[in-house]
């Protein structure tokens, strides 16, 4: 056990720049694709001290994150609209409306969480699949069994 978390605590920080990478990639791309789309809290490329290196959190102006939600898993990418203690609930985040994020804007949240199995290839197919036309069929992302972020399975 203690090896296993002197493993982990070396690679700590190199970790989270990585993930905080692949994180800015996924959050500059969507908003490339669409200038509308917002970070929710505190985003600066390249931090990882003030938000999680894993996380991002998008409101995409208009949409409604179900339908995000359908939109992607038709992709096989697995998301969320909101936290696990508030899944199957179709009310936008209370946390965003604490925020004084407008009622419309938070209901097209979207969460996605990047982990150590995830790759560029990862959000470069996230960010395919938001590209596409609604009926063009697009290679699979899927969650390895056990895997809490999404990736390409191969």
């Amino acid at each position: 056990m203690a090896a296993a978390v002197r493993h982990v605590t070396q690679r700590q920080e190199a970790h989270a720049q990585e993930l905080a990478q692949l994180r800015d990639a996924l959050i500059v791309g969507a908003q490339r694709q669409d200038s509308t789309i917002e970070v929710s809290g505190y985003w600066h490329p390249g931090d990882f001290t003030r938000r999680l290196a894993g996380n991002a959190h998008l409101r995409v102006p208009g949409c409604e994150g179900d339908s995000l939600l359908y939109l992607l898993d038709a992709a096989g990418v697995e998301c969320s609209t909101g936290s696990a203690c508030q899944a199957g609930v179709p009310q936008p985040s209370h946390v965003l409306l604490a925020m004084g994020v407008p009622e419309a804007d938070a209901r097209g949240a979207l969460r996605l969480t990047l982990g150590h199995t995830s790759t560029m290839s990862d959000v470069e197919a996230l960010l395919a699949a938001c590209l596409r036309p609604p009926n063009e069929p697009v290679a699979p992302i899927r969650c390895r069994p056990g895997a809490t972020s999404f990736e390409i399975e191969e």
